[in-house]
């Protein structure tokens, strides 16, 4: 996305967890496309550097560190707010899956990682948004959960059952934040990234075959639908999950 291509600012700024490639990158450029400025974190600062180049560094910061990191979690609002004077949306992305088998002999220890990365971090950020910014000036969060949430997940119990705490992360939130704050969590399929990459890699002609729309999903299709949660479109919506799954749980109809 050249500098050329960027409308005029839209005078909204948004801080983008995990947002150096992937869903959370896809998410980035949506809003910029908008004229959002945004800030992305990511563990890898050459990744954020890459990121923001192509994003474009007249609208775009990044800050490294760990999701789950308290803070690191403060040092990215603090950021947001000194480069661009507020933070009106939170998108909760930044989230980890290390372990792929049955739950039945999965180390708690990896378990709770995950719960810390995926869950407790958001929690963390939301935190900080809202005492930063969005408690008084209003804005919104969305968190990217996951369809392994709201379904069983096998193989990947751990993260399945962090993205269902996530969903009702979004509850609590939407409850405890209104009327100022909006919040909406998002669960997408399989979505071609290198983080889901064991779940179709040398076989996705074959895992596209069960989605009914014919295809895995992109990282823009998930920032569409971030971009309309953060929009003044969805001004009455808060407290949902909003299933980007190109059709696959259709499937799971009888006959």
């Amino acid at each position: 996305m050249s500098t050329k291509e960027l409308p005029e600012p839209s005078g909204k700024v948004a801080l983008v967890t995990g947002g150096s490639r992937g869903i959370g990158y896809g998410v980035a450029e949506a809003l910029v496309a908008r004229g959002d400025r945004v800030c992305i974190t990511g563990r890898g600062e050459d990744a954020l550097k890459e990121a923001v180049e192509r994003l474009g560094a007249d609208r775009v910061i990044a800050v490294p560190g760990k999701a789950h990191d308290e803070a690191h979690q403060a040092a990215a609002v603090e950021a947001t707010m000194e480069a661009f004077g507020r933070v009106d949306f939170l998108v909760n992305n930044a989230g980890t899956n290390p372990v792929f088998g049955p739950i039945a002999e999965m180390d708690l220890n990896v378990a709770r990682k995950v719960f810390e990365t995926n869950v407790i971090s958001a929690l963390g950020f939301a935190q900080q948004t809202y005492r930063a910014w969005q408690k008084d000036h209003g804005g919104a969060i969305v968190n990217i959960a996951s369809v392994a949430g709201i379904a069983a997940s096998p193989f990947v119990g751990a993260y399945g059952m962090s993205k269902a705490a996530m969903i009702n992360l979004t509850l609590q939130l939407a409850h405890e934040f209104a009327p100022t704050v909006r919040a909406n969590a998002i669960a997408p399929a399989v979505v071609k990234t290198k983080f889901a990459a064991a779940l179709y890699e040398g076989r996705e002609v074959e895992a596209a075959a069960a989605y009914p729309l014919g295809r895995l999903g992109e990282p823009r299709d998930v920032g569409g639908a971030a971009a309309f949660l953060t929009s003044s479109q969805s001004d009455w919506i808060t407290g949902q999950t909003l299933v980007v799954d190109g059709g696959i749980f259709l499937n799971a109809g009888v006959g």
